[in-house]
């Protein structure tokens, strides 16, 4: 018997946001996935409580509004860098990003809600139902994957999963091992079926995560700088001179790596008219290529760029962000929004940056080819995927001061280590303010620098692993598996088989 469904709705509506925020403890820095584990387990008996469709997709709405809520708080924290022109949209933000992210989950819950089938296959078609909304919330829209369930295990051996499954078939897995766990509770000598799902999923995590490959060193040091500009200061004459010079010097200092990578946005000059700042540079680098960051116009244009200088200081390789910020990076109607005085956080003019052309692979002569991502691309799978060849490593650079200090820059963090798994290749990470990383392609830290220190790494490259099963099929053999799946449940699940 389901207790919950004594209970009155508001109650349970309440519960289910109060179990989404304890879900979110999953997710970094907490980091407490086993929170995670049980909010999952014991969402399925209040689902299973509602009477109608429309309060189980109320009941979803409220679990992932608390979970997004929770896990994605720091999203105001851009609002607050000038706070005079944006501090107003802060609470709007956050009360409108995760309510509007929580409407995949409340489908989810509509769809999976039938009258017929057992209480444990209506738990299945849950799950299968909440992985297809996340699928759609990492590609509609230019998607936001941000906060996807998968994130929680990266920290275990189960993390190593995304190598074969990608974060969407490790979500799904996640939520076949609980929700069905949680739907026997309510039905007695109901536990074979979902516990043999929860042994099926954690054998198969441990066995993957047991047997992957080890991994060597090649002999290329790498120099992350992280000059630790606050974002309020980036910009501002007084102090981005300061923050340049700083740059410089951990870019001269001894011994001579390979390679030395700025972060984003890193010179505090259009490329056009940056020749002195790259000649410092070049000159401080001694003969070492350097990658940087750095903003360009072309004509009515404006690009967030990643430009590589070979070892005689010549720019020799230029990269444009393709993939960029809603409302940070560009505002939609950018133009009309403008004479509202509404702008994206990152620019003022107009409709904000332009999209670049696309993945793109960086030649960085003995260390290989570099597949570049600025910033937000690291969070999307799909923007590596669709590099055009396989990279020899991955290199972000990014600016987290707009994350704040608190639970932002970790998450971001996670996702990188994330795309290392899943392509079997080590990322090279430089943020501003932090966390900078060499990670290798297992997605352990190997090296970085804190959140909030300036100063630099020298860490050793790693080596490339073979190929993985999910750089070579993608997210489509999930998808394709989850919709077929949805056809069957929703077949077993008709009124006739109640």
């Amino acid at each position: 018997m389901n207790p919950a469904q004594g209970w009155p709705f508001g109650l349970r509506f309440m519960l289910a946001a109060l179990l989404g925020a304890l879900a979110a403890f999953g997710l970094a820095p907490s980091g407490l996935w086993g929170a995670t584990l049980v909010a999952l387990v014991l969402l399925a008996p209040l689902f299973l409580s509602t009477e109608t469709r429309g309060r189980a997709a109320w009941i979803g709405w409220a679990f992932a509004t608390g979970y997004f809520a929770h896990g994605l708080s720091w999203i105001i924290e851009p609002f607050f860098v000038d706070a005079a022109r944006h501090a107003w949209m802060a609470p709007f933000a956050l009360v409108f990003m995760a309510g509007g992210l929580a409407l995949f989950w409340a489908l989810a819950f509509w769809l999976a809600r039938r009258p017929g089938g057992s209480v444990v296959a209506q738990a299945v078609f849950l799950a299968v139902t909440m992985s297809l909304a996340e699928i759609a919330r990492g590609y509609v829209l230019t998607g936001f994957p941000w906060a996807g369930i998968a994130q929680v295990w990266i920290d275990t051996p189960v993390a190593q999963l995304l190598s074969l499954t990608g974060p969407y078939g490790l979500g799904a897995l996640t939520l076949l091992a609980t929700l069905p766990l949680g739907a026997a509770l309510t039905q007695r000598g109901s536990f074979g079926f979902p516990l043999g799902l929860t042994a099926g999923a954690a054998i198969l995590a441990i066995s993957h995560g047991t047997t992957r490959p080890a991994v060597t060193e090649t002999a290329h040091v790498v120099r992350l700088i992280q000059p630790n500009a606050p974002q309020h200061q980036k910009w501002d004459r007084n102090y981005a001179p300061l923050f340049f010079a700083r740059q410089v010097e951990f870019t001269a200092a001894q011994p001579r790596p390979d390679l030395i990578v700025w972060p984003e946005t890193s010179v505090p000059e259009w490329l056009g008219s940056a020749q002195p700042y790259l000649d410092v540079i070049a000159d401080a680098a001694q003969g070492t290529p350097v990658f940087l960051g750095i903003q360009r116009g072309d004509g009515p244009q404006i690009y967030n760029s990643m430009i590589y200088l070979d070892q005689q200081g010549q720019q020799e390789g230029l990269y444009d962000k393709h993939h960029l910020a809603p409302f940070g990076e560009y505002v939609p109607f950018g133009n009309l929004m403008a004479k509202f005085g509404i702008h994206g956080m990152a620019t003022t003019a107009g409709h904000g940056f332009s999209a670049g052309p696309g993945a793109a692979l960086m030649d960085a002569g003995e260390l290989g080819q570099a597949l570049p991502l600025i910033c937000y691309e690291a969070v999307f799978t799909q923007d590596v995927l669709s590099a055009p060849g396989r990279a020899d490593f991955l290199l972000q650079i990014t600016n987290d001061a707009w994350f704040g200090t608190r639970s932002g820059p970790y998450q971001h963090l996670v996702q990188a280590q994330m795309r290392a798994i899943e392509q079997g290749l080590p990322m090279m990470r430089s943020a501003n303010t932090g966390v900078s990383a060499m990670i290798d392609p297992l997605g352990r830290i190997a090296k970085s620098l804190p959140l909030g220190q300036a100063g630099f790494i020298d860490a050793k490259l790693p080596a490339p692993l073979a190929s993985t099963v999910y750089s070579k099929v993608g997210d489509l053999p999930v998808f394709v598996f989850l919709s077929v799946l949805f056809g069957l449940l929703w077949r077993l699940t008709r009124p006739e088989n109640a």
